[in-house]
């Protein structure tokens, strides 16, 4: 399951655990191609947390991590962050960039 995120869940959801979290807008077709992608890895991959912000709508979360293009796809572990990486990807090339 893909949860969304937003600026007042983000640090109880985000401080345990490896996180992958998916910056998206809903005009951006890439993020809408990747969408698929992100729940089929969340059935896979139960062990991790997947989330979803919305960039449009969480801009200071946006902000903090950076993003300047979308889709882009971040990594934490226990609250750190470990990897970004961005654009549109197949599964097994998004796993390697975020080292999950």
């Amino acid at each position: 399951m893909v949860k969304e995120l937003n600026k007042e869940n983000f640090e109880n959801e985000t401080k345990e655990g490896v996180c992958v979290i998916d910056f998206w807008a809903s005009w951006c077709g890439p993020c809408r191609m990747m969408a698929p992608v992100i729940e089929r890895l969340a059935e896979k991959r139960s062990e991790l947390k997947f989330f979803k912000v919305n960039v449009d709508e969480q801009e200071e979360l946006a902000m903090k991590f950076n993003v300047m293009s979308i889709p882009t796809f971040v990594a934490l572990r226990d609250g750190k962050l470990t990897a970004t990486t961005l654009g549109y990807m197949p599964e097994e090339t998004l796993v390697s960039e975020l080292g999950i």
